[in-house]
């Protein structure tokens, strides 16, 4: 495991090896790339200190303990980051979006989270893109952003009753049918983190919808185990040894992958419900829609040529419930958001026509990738979903929507009674 300061010299080779036609795209004659709005997600994190609380007190047993502070981006983490960055900006370099050399104040800008895990993931994101040119990344000086975070301020409240209709619709019934449906995978991951003939307690507490002090709602019980879940994944990306991955019961990421589902079933329950998604993630759809316009927007964000946002998977999955947008993506269960993968938007113009089209895509680093930092060139890509609709068509920039259906998608799916100013 690194620490987020060596990790930095061993990015050098790394990043010499990595050659700019490994681009994830194309640049097509008929084609001209205008502007890249990205929503990424942070790197390889440890489990929050609640998740780590909560995940030891269900199953009576302590947890491997990580170098970095809990919840914060490892030197690991970081250095996937920057392999990610360097790989999408070369991309973006022979597409004719970006220079050679340091951005100036018209080729990017980049607005993080307020938390250590989103800043240093941003940090580690232009390093990648820009070795040396130590990019500015932007947030806000307190705790709370609204473009992120608008759920928990208390900005875009729930009515609890569409909330819980919403979240017992996405169960196809009620929550006792929704927790005997994922009886499998409750047992597989039961198997892993309980010792035998010792006390388990949360495999003994039936799940519950439940509204917490912030507002949000979850189905507890269901939560901790997608954090169990999800901590494996980490553990796995982060390269620890497998005797500290699921406590030695996996050995590679197909492994990890079968311990995974449950993730997806919270997503589902939660995160992915149309009515919460809107509320939570309108702030920050708004603002991406202005970053789209052809003509710089009042209210807007910056007008730059490459926009980036660091945040969470929470964000990004209300992002993709609004657009009806999901994918799979290699060992990745259905919808799955890896760390520091992101949700891209695209606006080109067709040279001859003079018409925009939007390409929207989500990409990630595989968890092999990430836990071995490999360096991504040729067919050792990123892993990609690009969205389609009837509308579009493929080119060999990738899948075209036209910019007038594809941003009327994107205004439509915005809940303006939930919209807050955002100030950058």
């Amino acid at each position: 495991m690194l620490t987020i300061q060596t990790a930095l010299s061993r990015l050098a080779f790394a990043l010499i090896m990595v050659p700019v036609l490994s681009s994830q795209v194309v640049q097509a004659a008929d084609f001209e790339l205008e502007k890249v709005v990205e929503v990424s997600r942070h790197g390889v994190r440890p489990p929050t200190p609640d998740n780590t609380k909560a995940m030891e007190a269900g199953t009576d047993r302590p947890w491997p303990q990580w170098l970095t502070a809990d919840g914060e981006l490892t030197g690991h983490g970081y250095a996937a980051a920057v392999l990610k960055g360097g790989y999408e900006a070369n991309g973006w370099r022979q597409a004719g979006l970006l220079t050679s050399g340091c951005p100036d104040s018209k080729a990017l800008f980049v607005w993080a989270s307020p938390l250590q895990r989103t800043k240093a993931t941003a940090k580690a994101l232009t390093d990648g893109a820009f070795p040396g040119c130590d990019v500015t990344v932007h947030s806000v000086s307190d705790d709370s952003d609204p473009l992120f975070q608008s759920d928990k301020m208390g900005l875009a409240p729930l009515d609890e009753a569409k909330a819980r209709a919403g979240i017992q619709q996405a169960m196809g019934g009620t929550v006792e049918q929704a927790e005997q449906r994922a009886a499998p995978e409750i047992a597989r991951l039961k198997a892993v983190v309980c010792l035998a003939d010792h006390p388990c307690p949360i495999f003994d507490r039936p799940w519950s919808i439940k509204r917490n002090k912030d507002g949000r709602f979850e189905v507890e019980g269901l939560a901790t185990l997608a954090n169990m879940a999800e901590t494996f994944r980490l553990a796995w990306s982060e390269n620890q040894p497998s005797a500290n991955v699921a406590f030695g019961h996996v050995h590679s990421a197909a492994d990890v992958a079968k311990l995974m589902p449950l993730l997806t079933t919270k997503y589902d329950y939660i995160n992915d419900v149309p009515y919460i998604a809107r509320r939570g993630g309108s702030v920050l759809m708004d603002q991406i829609a202005k970053g789209l316009a052809a003509k710089p927007v009042k209210d807007g964000p910056p007008d730059v040529r490459w926009l980036l946002y660091v945040a969470h998977d929470t964000n990004i999955s209300w992002l993709r419930t609004m657009l009806d947008f999901s994918w799979q993506l290699a060992e990745y269960p259905r919808g799955n958001i890896p760390p520091a993968g992101s949700l891209v938007f695209e606006r080109w113009r067709e040279t001859h026509s003079g018409k925009r089209y939007i390409r929207l895509y989500f990409q990630a680093q595989t968890l092999d990738q990430i836990r071995n930092l490999a360096p991504l060139a040729g067919k050792n890509a990123l892993v990609r979903k690009e969205f389609s609709a009837p509308d579009c068509r493929i080119t060999s920039a990738g899948v075209m929507c036209p910019y007038d259906s594809m941003m009327a998608r994107i205004t439509h799916s915005i809940d303006r009674s939930a919209v807050t100013p955002v100030h950058y």
